[in-house]
C-alpha cells in the first residue's frame, strides 16, 4: 500500500513500526457545534483508510481525542475559547454543550457509516498527561514560563516547520481584526502549553498545575492522548488539511522534544470541502450538516436518496471538492442505478468462482493502494457488475468491497429486490413501480393515466403520456400484469 505522506510530499510505502499492529490517530472535533460536511468528509476518509488497511489484513488500533477544552477561535492562542463560546449561545454550561455535540457527531457518524474509533478520548480526561509532558519539556529548556502562561520555545528546535515553510508576514498578528499579538511570546511562532492568564478570566474549565490554577492549550491534547494510547511510535496520524497548520506542526515540535526520537511515520491530511463561495466554515454562521442534508430530503443511509458518503468517495481525498445541490443530485443518480443494477441480480444463481473473486480484488485492492483512490474503487464496482461469472460470485465481491466503502449496497438492494417481489400484482392487477424502491405519486399517477388510455384503445393518448413521462427523465417498461419505472 502507499499513501501520500504530507510531511515528505511523496508517495510512500506504507510499513508500520510493528507489523501486528497499526497505530492510527486521528484528530477529532471539538464539540461546541454541529459538524458540518466539509468536517465529516476527513471523517469519511479516515475511515475508509481504517477499513481499507483492515481489508488488507492489518489489524489496527485507532485513537480519536474530543477537544472540549482549549480550541481557541483562531486555531492558535488568540480569541476566545470555542467551548465557552458554544456555552454562551446556548445559555448551557460547557460540560452541557460538550455532551451535546459529541453525541450529536457521533450520531451523524452512525448516519455515514463511519466506525467509532477504539479509543475516544476527550481532551478534559488527560489534565495529568499535559502537566507531565510540560514539566519535562519545562525542565529540558523546550519551554519558558512568561506572563503566568507556559510557552513552547520553537526557537530550540532546529526544523519547526514540517509541512511547508512560512514567510515572516505570513505569521503577523495583531494586523487582522479581532486578532491581538501575545507580547508574552519570544517568537511569533510560539505557543501555549498551559494558560493561567488570559483575556477572558471566566473561563469555565480549571485544573490545579505546578504553575497555577489553569487549563491546557489546545495542541497538547493530541500529544497526551496519543502518547497514553499508543505509544512512542505512531504509525499514522490524519486530519483536515487545516490542522497541518499551525496544530499537527505543533504537535510534531512538542512530541518530539518530549520522547527524544521521530514520531510519526505517516501524515495524511484531507483536502477542504468547499461550497461555489469558498471553504466551509462555522465562523461564517450558516452551514451544511447531515441534519440540514435530510431536511432537504438527502437521507445518508437509505435509498432513493445518495448518502453523502458516496458523493465524498468519487473524488481523491488530496484534491479540493466543491459541493453543490446539483453535484449532489447527480451522486444521488449514480447511487440509484447502482442499486437498480445490484437488485437485478439474482442470489444464489450459482457457486462462487474464487478465480473471479481473486481477479477482482486484485482491481479493488490496486485502488486503495494507490493512495487510497476511492474513485477507481467506486470504478471496481461497475468491473464487477460487467465481470463475465455468476450473479452469486458478483454478489459476494460487491458486499466484500461494501467493507471498506460502507455504502450498504447489498443490503439496500435486498431490500429493493424484496420489494418489488412482494408488489408482485394478483391475478387481473396492474402494478407499478420504480426499479430503485422509490415512490412518486405523480410519477405513478401518470402510469396509471396511461394503462387506463390503453385499455380504453386511446393509444395516442397513452404515447403522449409515455413521451411526456420521457422528456422527465422517466423510462417505462411494460411488465407481466403492469409497469416498471427508472430514472434515465
Amino acid at each position: 500500500m502507499y499513501l501520500y505522506n504530507s510531511a515528505t510530499h511523496k508517495k510512500e510505502e506504507f510499513v508500520p513500526y510493528d507489523p501486528k499492529l497499526v497505530k492510527m490517530y486521528t484528530c477529532g472535533p471539538t464539540v461546541y457545534h454541529f459538524a458540518h460536511i466539509g468536517n465529516l468528509r476527513s471523517y469519511i476518509m479516515e475511515d475508509v483508510l481504517e477499513k481499507s488497511l483492515r481489508y488488507m489484513g492489518y489489524p489496527v488500533k485507532r485513537v480519536m481525542n474530543i477537544t472540549d477544552v482549549g480550541h481557541l477561535a483562531s486555531d492558535a492562542d488568540t480569541g476566545e475559547d470555542k467551548m465557552l463560546k458554544g456555552a454562551r449561545r446556548e445559555h448551557k454550561t460547557v460540560m452541557e454543550i460538550a455532551k451535546f455535540y459529541t453525541d450529536a457527531f457521533f450520531e451523524d457518524c452512525r448516519k455515514l457509516n463511519i466506525k467509532k474509533p477504539d479509543v475516544v478520548q476527550p481532551a478534559t480526561g488527560c489534565i495529568d498527561e499535559y502537566i507531565k509532558i510540560i514539566t519535562k519539556l519545562l525542565d529540558t529548556g523546550y519551554a519558558y514560563i512568561e506572563g503566568g502562561n507556559v510557552y513552547f520555545d520553537t526557537s530550540k528546535l532546529e526544523k519547526y516547520y514540517i509541512f511547508n515553510e512560512h514567510k515572516e508576514e505570513d505569521l503577523a498578528v495583531g494586523v487582522r481584526e479581532g486578532v491581538e499579538e501575545d507580547t508574552n511570546k519570544r517568537n511569533k511562532n510560539d505557543f501555549v502549553l498551559w494558560f493561567t492568564k488570559s483575556k477572558f478570566e471566566d473561563q469555565a474549565l480549571k485544573w490545579d498545575s505546578p504553575w497555577g490554577v489553569g487549563y491546557p492549550g489546545w495542541h497538547i491534547e493530541c500529544t497526551g492522548i496519543s502518547l497514553k494510547y499508543l505509544g512512542e511510535h505512531l504509525d499514522i496520524h490524519c486530519g483536515g488539511i487545516d490542522n497541518a497548520f499551525p496544530h499537527h506542526t505543533n504537535e510534531i515540535a512538542q512530541s518530539e522534544s518530549y520522547i527524544g526520537h521521530h514520531w510519526c511515520n505517516y501524515w495524511m491530511h484531507v483536502m477542504h470541502l468547499n461550497t461555489a463561495s469558498g471553504k466551509m466554515s462555522k465562523s461564517k454562521g450558516e452551514f451544511l450538516t447531515v441534519s440540514l442534508l435530510e431536511q432537504k430530503g438527502y437521507d445518508p443511509r437509505g435509498i432513493p436518496f445518495e448518502r453523502p458518503r458516496l458523493f465524498c468517495l468519487q473524488s481523491h481525498y488530496r484534491r479540493n471538492l466543491v459541493f453543490t445541490w446539483e453535484n449532489l443530485d447527480n451522486a444521488a443518480g449514480t447511487y440509484q442505478k447502482l442499486l437498480t443494477k445490484i437488485a437485478a441480480l439474482k442470489p444464489g444463481d450459482g457457486e462462487i468462482d474464487e478465480a473471479a473473486v481473486s481477479a477482482l480484488r486484485e482491481k479493488f485492492n490496486a485502488a486503495l493502494g494507490n493512495d487510497l483512490n476511492t474513485s477507481l474503487a467506486i470504478t471496481a464496482l461497475y468491473d464487477v457488475l460487467k465481470y463475465k461469472t455468476n450473479d452469486a460470485t458478483k454478489l459476494f465481491v460487491l458486499d466484500d468491497f461494501d467493507k471498506v466503502l460502507s455504502l450498504d449496497l447489498c443490503k439496500k438492494a435486498d431490500e429493493i429486490r424484496k420489494r418489488n417481489a412482494a408488489e408482485k400484482p394478483a391475478a387481473g392487477a396492474y402494478s407499478i413501480f420504480c426499479e430503485d424502491g422509490s415512490d412518486d405519486p405523480a410519477v405513478t399517477a401518470q402510469i396509471q393515466a396511461r394503462y387506463d388510455a390503453k385499455k380504453a384503445k386511446n393509444f395516442a393518448e397513452a404515447d403522449r403520456i409515455r413521451d411526456e413521462l420521457k422528456s422527465q427523465g422517466i423510462e417505462i417498461t411494460d411488465i407481466p400484469g403492469g409497469a416498471k419505472w427508472k430514472h434515465i
